[in-house]
């Protein structure tokens, strides 16, 4: 994890401070990548613990296409609680949980029609079916993007998306059929702290995902980001993690079972050997 751990460094030493909208001040820099190679190891932050089940149960979410925050509470995933209050909810006209059209409805439903009733009619384009299909029948293709990222409905949510468009990428083996699929991720706006973490072992675990389902092996995860930032509030914080050796990174297996990416369970999902420092907490910027 030291490309992780060098980010936190970079920011630290050469980020400009400036204000955010909720008043905490941040230090960022803009523009950095980071690449993860997924052949030998699964890149979970080992310097302090990160809730794996909480990962897990959001990608599931977001493949899913979902957007109502219950169904992530009744499995013990609070990530999302401080954008699903009534209040927050209330700005949109929506009830709370209601987190309107998030990542799952711009994966699954993107350009869907809304509704009088504030819902969506399912006739968007299903953006991650369409993926699984081009992988496997033009994998030599320059066109595997997913975006989240909607400019007709990034106001129409508390948090718009983030972790904007992923692309991914086939290379082909020696006898020139396909071989290896890594996935390349833009990502607008990085909490350093708290999200990128999650954001690395998430899309780590979805290439990990596709690449079973589509009979290919996972190759790199690479996190491109345009703003990189600690909140203030985040800094000793980071400096206390940097004081941390890395330890060794744990490996990810998948149950044989999975053959379709919209019926993989919690319980086809394991991470073996994970061997972290104790977590750190921290307050969520919302």
């Amino acid at each position: 994890m030291r490309a992780y751990l060098d980010l936190l460094q970079r920011i630290l030493d050469e980020g400009v401070d400036r204000p955010d909208r909720i008043g905490t001040g941040t230090r960022g820099v803009f523009g950095h990548q980071m690449r993860f190679d997924l052949r030998r190891s699964f890149p979970l932050v080992t310097t302090k613990k990160v809730h794996l089940k909480s990962i897990v149960w959001e990608l599931l979410w977001f493949l899913a296409g979902r957007t109502d925050n219950q169904w992530l509470t009744e499995r013990g995933v609070s990530i999302w609680n401080e954008w699903a209050t009534a209040e927050q909810c209330a700005r949109f006209g929506r009830g709370a949980g209601d987190l309107g059209p998030v990542y799952g409805h711009q994966w699954r439903n993107f350009g869907a029609t809304k509704l009088p009733d504030g819902t969506y009619a399912l006739d968007g384009v299903d953006q991650i079916r369409w993926l699984l299909t081009e992988i496997r029948r033009n994998p030599a293709s320059r066109r595997l993007i997913v975006t989240g990222w909607n400019p007709e409905e990034q106001d129409q949510v508390a948090l718009p998306p983030c972790h904007t468009l992923f692309q991914f990428s086939v290379r082909p083996a020696k006898d020139g059929g396909p071989d290896e699929l890594s996935c390349q991720l833009y990502q607008r706006s990085a909490d350093c702290f708290l999200g990128v973490p999650f954001n690395i072992a998430s899309y780590a675990l979805l290439t990990c995902l596709v690449a079973k389902v589509t009979g290919l092996r996972p190759g790199e995860f690479i996190h491109t980001l345009g703003d990189a930032h600690l909140y203030n509030n985040h800094l000793d914080l980071a400096r206390l993690q940097l004081s941390r050796e890395p330890r060794a990174l744990p490996t990810l297996r998948l149950a044989d079972r999975i053959t379709d990416l919209f019926d993989v369970h919690f319980e086809d999902i394991a991470v073996e050997g994970y061997d972290a420092h104790p977590a750190i907490r921290a307050q969520v910027a919302v």
